[in-house]
């Protein structure tokens, strides 16, 4: 007895195999955290076998160039992958590659909620109201990653979930998750609908989009009133899409445009103006205008927009305008969304200005109520931000000042820090018969010349001159009567 107690207390590995493994069982720690991610088969391993009765177009027949696709992109599908996610490279993207033109932007499409995708990646960010995306951070080049969306309309074993939308049937909440099959058709148009995997080099088409792409063909997924309907703004986009890619709108897509173009009007105006900024700085902007002419859509965008376009001098000017904006961006130059919209707005700025003189009013303070008139009318249409309207107000006020070439006025002007835009105006101006051209080569000259060659391009002074005030001198003892009748 006294033998098997001392056995047991100084020889504690004598006891049998599984008390032994129960008691360390028992001593183990419990865990400080409980796992973050779903336990998922990894989806990278076995890619070729997931292709959700989609049309699997292979690298033999698309030729996409992995060496083309941004390395932040790489990274994020690669990180969904091993994390046991599906990710592919979706959108526009694509559609660029297949027509050997370089993507602006690269946008990921996942079956991983938000929430996992942030807690994937280290440096990332919730953001969204409307749909709720995740911008997965790579030095300076975002990654904007969304989870697959599913329909936003309640049926039978589908709630509606997250989403709202108005009595015209336009989207204005749309949280609802579903499959990759959901999402291909919940997008725009085919061309958009295709998904390419990095890992098997596969695109998986569910629309026909690869043969639209081919065809030249922009087509609406569904039926394209009930689209219109969700997102007005889609019918803008499908303008933008077709001058900037040279695809023609197909018929039964293009038909409903024109009745349906009142439905802009509910549109809230921060999505208008983002849109109207794409459309114009897509280096298209000529194509894209026409194209709002002939579809009815310019009504409305920018007040009188089309009344200008049919006046002779506004629409050469503007066209000028447009152009000079193509060229910049064609040739990879930046173009500053100020400049254009003073450009847009500019005759209608100048109708109003000349009725505020034609009231009596002179010409500078005119000048600023008409300003501030014009911009408060595209306040109630487009949420144009301050910074850009600040900048058109600059740019308009320096064109009286171009016209003032004596004394040191012109030199006062070349140190404006607008001076370049407003230049740049003002050769608009001349190029198209608003003013004559010597105005803009003088300018031109006098910008080039050296401070004696400048002094001697100023022309005679003629505005008459302000006469000084004379401040009369008090009477001694005026001061001390004063302070004294203060006391």
């Amino acid at each position: 007895m006294i033998k098997k107690l001392l056995d047991r207390i100084f020889k504690p590995n004598s006891a049998k195999p599984e008390q032994a493994k129960v008691a360390a069982v028992k001593t183990q720690p419990a865990p400080t955290h409980r796992p973050t991610l779903r336990t998922k088969k990894p989806a990278y391993k076995n890619v070729d076998s997931i292709n959700h009765g989609a049309t699997v177009i292979a690298y033999k027949t698309h030729k996409i160039d992995r060496d083309l696709l941004s390395n932040a992109a790489l990274k994020t599908t690669e990180g969904l992958h091993k994390a046991g996610f599906e990710a592919y490279i979706v959108g526009g993207a694509v559609r660029d590659l297949l027509l050997n033109r370089t993507p602006k932007d690269f946008d990921v499409a996942t079956d991983a909620t938000p929430e996992e995708v942030n807690r994937i990646f280290r440096r990332s960010r919730l953001i969204g109201k409307r749909f709720r995306l995740v911008h997965v951070l790579f030095g300076d080049e975002t990654i904007e990653v969304s989870t697959f969306r599913g329909s936003h309309l309640e049926t039978e074993g589908n709630p509606k979930g997250d989403s709202k939308t108005t009595d015209s049937g336009r989207i204005i909440r749309d949280n609802v998750f579903g499959s990759i099959v959901d999402d291909a058709v919940r997008r725009d148009f085919t061309a958009n609908a295709l998904y390419y995997n990095p890992a098997s080099q596969e695109v998986l088409d569910f629309h026909h989009g690869y043969a639209d792409i081919k065809a030249g063909i922009l087509r609406m997924i569904g039926k394209p009133e009930t689209r219109y309907a969700e997102d007005p703004v889609r019918m803008l986009r499908a303008v933008r899409l077709s001058a900037k890619l040279g695809l023609k709108i197909d018929q039964a897509t293009q038909a409903p445009i024109a009745k349906m173009a009142d439905l802009l009007q509910d549109v809230p105006p921060s999505r208008l103006f983002d849109e109207m900024l794409k459309l114009f700085l897509s280096g298209h902007a000529m194509e894209s205008v026409s194209a709002l002419r002939e579809q009815h859509l310019h009504h409305g965008l920018l007040p009188m927009l089309d009344v200008v376009l049919e006046q002779p001098m506004g629409e050469r000017f503007v066209m000028l305008a447009l152009k000079n904006t193509d060229d910049r961006i064609l040739s990879g130059k930046s173009a500053n969304p100020s400049f254009l919209f003073a450009t847009l707005l500019w005759h209608e700025m100048l109708a109003a200005w000349e009725s505020y003189k034609a009231e009596g009013q002179h010409a500078i303070p005119a000048l600023h109520m008409a300003m501030t008139e014009v911009i408060a009318i595209q306040a109630e249409k487009m949420a144009i931000h301050n910074r850009y309207t600040a900048t058109m107000k600059e740019i308009w006020g320096m064109q009286p000042r171009f016209e003032q070439r004596a004394g040191k006025r012109p030199f006062g002007l070349l140190t404006h820090p607008r001076y370049r835009a407003g230049y740049d105006f003002l050769l608009l101006r001349c190029e198209s018969g608003e003013l004559p051209m010597e105005l803009g080569e003088w300018w031109t000259a006098f910008a080039d010349a050296d401070g004696e060659g400048r002094t001697a391009m100023l022309q005679a002074d003629t505005a008459p001159k302000k006469r000084k005030k004379r401040s009369r001198k008090k009477p001694a003892g005026a001061s001390t009567a004063a302070t004294g009748a203060t006391e």
